[in-house]
């Protein structure tokens, strides 16, 4: 059994429970122990340290000193989430100066922080520590005759300086998966593209317009299906589709689908476990599909 202090961020927990839920689902089905973090604070997002860069170094830093002394790695299922626990480990284990004065910070509540502490998204913690083997072994049904279309966002792959996973230009990481579980990965441009969700109260229509073309390139490949590592692009894709489709006045009804909603259907879980009825976008028909699939 492999074991990690798990960070589901803020999203999973309230707008997007179905991501905390369906994660513990093939979590159990993975032999993959979670260790929650009750004590764990809100990342920040990558706004927060527009506004204070020490307070962005604190609160993440307190994190990771939260996992470190659990003596484990931290897991996480967002991928700004994994951006900015990664931004300041990285800060952290580089520079004596941040770690002197976020140290100095953590003893007022009986913390230090020493850069044992590496942070891993679900995706890459299936790949590379539970291993695509098994993840076949365990499935239960086939993603046979289904086409997927991956859609990574942003900060899952960028800066590559930072997050080290995959192919920042060429990822394969999901294609992999989806292959792995017999389906059929949709190739198209806009697959490693912003999803628009950092500008959405700033300018709505840019934003939507973003996660609109890469919905209707996906769809004009003949995608089923969009699966997306993050759930700020899930946001982006499933929730404003509907205004996505008014701005680039184009026919969108495509169902977005949370990673572990993905590896949780090929690992036995039914329509209601995988809470799809609290998705825009009906994932009915693509459930038809898999259920005829039965290993």
């Amino acid at each position: 059994m492999i074991t990690y202090a798990y960070y589901p961020g803020c999203v999973a927990q309230e707008s997007g429970k179905e991501l905390d839920n369906t994660t513990k689902f093939i979590a159990k089905k993975l032999d993959i122990n979670l260790i929650p973090m009750p004590e764990a604070s809100c990342c920040g997002g990558g706004v927060i340290d527009g506004f204070d860069e020490n307070l962005k170094l604190f609160i993440n830093g307190r994190t990771l000193a939260l996992a470190e002394k659990k003596g484990l790695d931290i897991m996480t299922v967002c991928n700004t989430c994994t951006l900015t626990l990664s931004e300041v480990n990285e800060e952290l284990i580089n520079n004596a100066e941040s770690l002197e004065k976020t140290n100095a910070y953590l003893a007022q509540i009986g913390l230090k922080y020493s850069g044992k502490v590496k942070v891993k998204h679900l995706l890459y913690a299936i790949r590379d520590d539970v291993g695509f083997d098994n993840l076949k072994q365990k499935a239960v049904r086939s993603l046979r005759g289904v086409r997927i279309a991956p859609f990574y966002g942003c900060h899952i792959l960028r800066p590559s300086s930072i997050v080290k996973f995959d192919d920042v230009e060429n990822p394969r990481g999901l294609e992999e998966l989806i292959k792995v579980l017999e389906g059929e990965p949709v190739s198209y441009v806009r697959r490693t593209k912003c999803c628009g969700f950092q500008t959405i109260l700033v300018n709505e229509a840019a934003s939507t317009s973003l996660a609109g073309n890469a919905i209707f390139e996906a769809q004009e490949k003949e995608a089923d299906v969009m699966v997306t590592p993050c759930p700020l692009c899930h946001l982006s894709l499933d929730t404003y589709q509907t205004v996505a489709a008014k701005n680039i006045n184009k026919k969108l009804s495509l169902p977005i689908i949370h990673l572990p909603q993905l590896i949780g259907v090929a690992l036995g879980g039914d329509y209601a476990e995988m809470g799809f009825s609290r998705h825009n976008i009906s994932l009915r028909s693509v459930m038809a599909k898999i259920r005829q699939n039965e290993i």
